[in-house]
């Protein structure tokens, strides 16, 4: 696919053979977004773990401490509905929010659970395992403090989850965030991926790590640990 004009000259301003440090690369990140809006700054990893062993299938979330400037629109499906409205909910609900997913709604873009309520969503699951949307223990998406769970979300807690090819991508804030708070997030997610690696791995752990802006080009850097 041939790049346009702006990402070459972004692209110029990128050493592709140099490790940058995690300031250093925030910095060139700000400088290479290419496109007019707002854009989203992404990690992507590239892990040295097998996902079809149970052990290195690395997944989980964690609060950024600046969010990520993306706001989700939360669907609570429980029964403490007042807890869930306080809390921050965007739609609440039981069976009959069940009945709408499975009539093809999907206006929300993530579910949280109270536990006696997952009977009722197993009937959806076919349509939410796909789209990455059915709830899990695991992502605190289920969870019986309805309101905590929808207070983290809106705070900024965000996912990460490797792929079958044992990569990993995460929206980590905005191009308009100043580059400590960048920073800040960033290295939060490095520790949170250094923390999970798991003990049946052996040698070099994260093989690549890069930062970029959307249609930006990416930046490879280093860290503690890696």
């Amino acid at each position: 696919m041939k790049k346009g004009k702006k990402y070459l000259a972004a692209a110029q301003k990128v050493d592709s053979t140099k490790l940058y440090s995690v300031e250093e690369a925030v910095k060139l990140v700000k400088e290479t977004s290419t496109v007019k809006f707002d854009a989203t700054v992404d990690v992507s990893f590239k892990l040295n773990v097998d996902p079809k062993q149970a052990d290195q299938q690395i997944r989980g979330t964690l609060i950024l401490p600046h969010g990520n400037g993306k706001t989700k629109k939360v669907l609570a499906i429980t029964d403490k509905v007042e807890d869930a409205k306080n809390a921050g909910a965007d739609l609440v609900g039981g069976a009959e929010m069940i009945e709408k997913i499975s009539g093809g709604w999907f206006d929300f873009d993530v579910i949280v659970a109270t536990p006696n309520m997952m009977p009722l969503l197993g009937k959806v699951a076919r349509v939410l395992g796909p789209k990455g949307l059915m709830p899990n223990p695991k992502t605190g998406t289920v969870n019986p403090d309805i309101a905590r769970a929808i207070k983290e979300i809106k705070a900024g807690k965000v996912e990460y989850r490797v792929d079958k090819e044992a990569n990993m991508h995460v929206s980590i804030a905005r191009v308009s965030f100043d580059a400590k708070k960048i920073a800040e997030n960033l290295q939060a997610l490095v520790d949170a991926i250094m923390k999970a690696r798991p003990a049946s791995v052996k040698g070099t752990y994260v093989k690549n790590a890069v930062v970029h802006t959307t249609m930006g080009p990416a930046i490879h850097f280093t860290f503690d640990g890696r």
